[in-house]
């Protein structure tokens, strides 16, 4: 089951989708000044702005979701 997070914050720049919960996590805190077990959801782009990275905190650890943009249109538009 998908956590609710509090707030979702766009990281505009885009970033090397092989980053991992450590890369991304680390970028949390050092680019937005926050920690990535605050409740928040964060959500990273590709430079091509076709791929989708979500690093989400659930209460008992942080874990990303990644998707194809056009996955995630069909997916939010049925």
């Amino acid at each position: 089951m998908m956590p609710t997070p509090n707030q979702v914050w766009l990281v505009v720049e885009a970033i090397d989708m092989r980053a991992g919960i450590d890369g991304l996590s680390q970028r949390v805190q050092t680019t937005l000044g926050r920690t990535p077990c605050d409740g928040s959801a964060y959500a990273f782009r590709n430079r091509r702005q076709n791929r989708l990275k979500l690093l989400i905190w659930d209460g008992t650890g942080v874990w990303v979701r990644r998707s194809l943009t056009d996955q995630l249109h069909s997916y939010l538009f049925r």
